[in-house]
This record gives C-alpha cells, sequence and structure tokens, in this order.
C-alpha cells in the first residue's frame, strides 16, 4: 500500500469545493492511517456547511481509492473540542487601514469578463456620486489598471518609505504595473505576491477615503483568500458574461466570499449585449439574463447588466475611462446605478442582511 506522505500527495490534487487552492493547502488534513484493512484519513472540519463536507469526504474517497494496492477508503471528521475552537485565532487577522471607512472587492470567476474595466469604472461612478475612493490593483501578473486609468508621473515615497498613490479623475490608485516595465514578466510564487499584496494594503498613503475598490485577480486561489482574509471587507461584487461557460464560474466566485464570510454585494453582468450604432438594434449575442437569473438562483442582488460598446473599450485603451470621458453615456448611466446599489448596500448593512435571510 502506499505510504501516508504518498497519499499526502495525492491528495494535494484534491481542490477544496468552489476554490483552485487544495485541501491540504487549507490544513484540514489531520492525519492519515495506513493498516492492513485499508487506509483512514481523519479531517478537520473547515467548515460549517454539511454539502461542502460531504464534497470534500467524496473526493478523498475517490482520490485515494484510486491509488494502487488499497483495499478500502475511510474518512473521519473530527470537530474541535468548543474551548479549543473558541480559543483558536484566525490564520491571517483582519487589520484596519487607517483613514479607510470601506473596502470592496471586484472579482470574477474566470478571466476574460471585463472585470477590470468594470472596476474602474465603478470605482469612478462612486467617486461621482460624493464617496473619496481609492482604487487598488491587485492582479500583480496581470495588472491593467494604470493602463486604463493613466499614468502622469512616477510613484514616490514619503521619507518613512510609505508609497504615494497616484491620482487621476479625482481616484488614488496604485498598481504594480507602475512599478515594473510594460514588457517585464512577473514571474513570482505566491509569498512575494502576497507580501506585494500587503505592500498595497498596508504601505501606503491612501488618506481618507470612504472606500478603497480591490480589483482581484481572476479566479479563486492564494491571492484572492489572503486579501480576504487580510481585511475586513465591506462586501464583494462578482463580474460575469452571460453566456454559461462563464455562468458556471459566478458561482465559484460567490462562494469563495461567503466561504470567508465575506457580504455579496452582488453581481453585475457584463456585455450583456451589442447595441448597433448604425441600425440602433440591440443584439444579444452571448446570450442574455443569465447574470439575473444565476444571482437569483444564489440569492444574491443583481447589479444591472452592461452592454459592449465601442467607447467603453476605447476608454480603458486610451486611459481615459468612460464614466470620467462622457458622463451622460448610457453605459456610464448605467454605471453610476450600479454604483448607487452598491454604496446603499455598504451604507445599510443590516438591511441587506435581513434580505438575504428573507
Amino acid at each position: 500500500m502506499p505510504s501516508p506522505n504518498e497519499i499526502l500527495a495525492e491528495l494535494k490534487k484534491v481542490k477544496y469545493p468552489g476554490f483552485t487552492r487544495d485541501i491540504v493547502s487549507f490544513g484540514i488534513i489531520k492525519d492519515i492511517e495506513v493498516a492492513h484493512a485499508g487506509v483512514t484519513v481523519i479531517l478537520t472540519a473547515a467548515t460549517a456547511k454539511p454539502d461542502v463536507i460531504e464534497k470534500i469526504v467524496a473526493d478523498v474517497k475517490a482520490a485515494v481509492a484510486a491509488m494502487p494496492d488499497v483495499p478500502a477508503v475511510e474518512v473521519r471528521i473530527e470537530q474541535p473540542p468548543p474551548s479549543a475552537a473558541h480559543r483558536a485565532a484566525p490564520p491571517q487577522a483582519h487589520r484596519d487601514i487607517p483613514g479607510v471607512k470601506h473596502i470592496i472587492a471586484v472579482a470574477s470567476g474566470k478571466g476574460g469578463v471585463g472585470k477590470s474595466t468594470v472596476a474602474v469604472n465603478l470605482a469612478l461612478a462612486m467617486r461621482a456620486r460624493g464617496w473619496r475612493i481609492g482604487l487598488m490593483d491587485a492582479d500583480v501578473y496581470g495588472p491593467s489598471i494604470a493602463m486604463m486609468v493613466g499614468v502622469e508621473k512616477a510613484v514616490s515615497l514619503t521619507p518613512e518609505r510609505r508609497i504615494i498613490p497616484l491620482e487621476r479623475f479625482g481616484i488614488r490608485y496604485v498598481s504594480m504595473a507602475l512599478f515594473v516595465d510594460s514588457e517585464t514578466a512577473i514571474i513570482w510564487r505566491g509569498p512575494m505576491v502576497t507580501k506585494l499584496e500587503a505592500e498595497f494594503l498596508f504601505n501606503v498613503e491612501w488618506g481618507n477615503l470612504d472606500c478603497l475598490v480591490l480589483d482581484l485577480p481572476p479566479g479563486t486561489g492564494d491571492a484572492q483568500l489572503t486579501i480576504t482574509q487580510r481585511v475586513a471587507l465591506a462586501g464583494g461584487v462578482v463580474v460575469t458574461t452571460p453566456q454559461d461557460i462563464a455562468l458556471i464560474d459566478v458561482k465559484r466566485g460567490v462562494e469563495m466570499f461567503r466561504e470567508v464570510n465575506v457580504p455579496v454585494l452582488g453581481v453585475i453582468e457584463n456585455m450583456s449585449y451589442y447595441l448597433c450604432r448604425k441600425c440602433g438594434k440591440r443584439h444579444e449575442i452571448f446570450s442574455h439574463g443569465g447574470g439575473a437569473r444565476y444571482a437569483s438562483e444564489l440569492g444574491v442582488p443583481f447589479l444591472g447588466e452592461l452592454p459592449i460598446v465601442r467607447e467603453l473599450r476605447e476608454g480603458g485603451d486610451n486611459a481615459n475611462p468612460i464614466v470620467a470621458a462622457n458622463p451622460r453615456h448610457p453605459v456610464s448611466i448605467a454605471f453610476g446605478e450600479i454604483a448607487a446599489r452598491v454604496i446603499d448596500q455598504i451604507e445599510h448593512p443590516n438591511a441587506r442582511e435581513a434580505a438575504e435571510r428573507g
């Protein structure tokens, strides 16, 4: 039979439900016992959700049973003693950012859905409603916020070696793209990425902000989890496109926030339809309505839909986002309505929680 180390290596291939991270890295494998009768895997319950536990148990059994010479597999769940659970500290305690009232995260279950475009224009729309806004590009490997907002000068430091964010269109922002050449490939391991994220969160002179908007990397991996565990988020926004293959990932994004007890402010459907400038007709080239349907099924608000328009793409390419360049454009108005819904949920969390409880 395989050794405990060989079994542990195999279990590293088992993903935690809804995440790209494996169950071993979550720390829920307590022990592995190998005997003539078979293999016993002992887990510590990492969640109170029975369906998640059931899925983990099934995946563990399947993975170990598929190994050669394993006659039987048993999985035991051990609950920590109440006193120990009460005393246990979270893996990463939440820290406050001085001067920042609220923090929200814009996420997506997959790339290519226009998440960064939404994050930039949502931040600008919130700024247009009188809020003091900061924007942090948390996507280390594919930073795009600097290109979309523009770089007018180099980043500078205070005498205490704290980063002074750039400011444009009335919002303060920081991005990895401000520190490296645009053609430089960023090849970093996880610890370096999480360290940079901590620098952007806690070593930037954000000043007094009503809200800091975080543009998370696509997916549900370590970088996203680290941020959600470092700071207390007022909520998360999930961006999707209408087609079914993208909507499958909406659930992953929503579950990521729920697993770390972050309120889900809602779902935004980007590229919802194409409005032809010549004929004036609406063409639903990626289907339509999936975002609203999935939001309803998952019990989270639907914040709104955004069409495909050339001006939205050109604004990002030219460092002149549509909400700032043309506030009266229908897309800018749509962003304003979404921003109003987000702000309302941030300011009235008790009403949101009551609605979620039904």
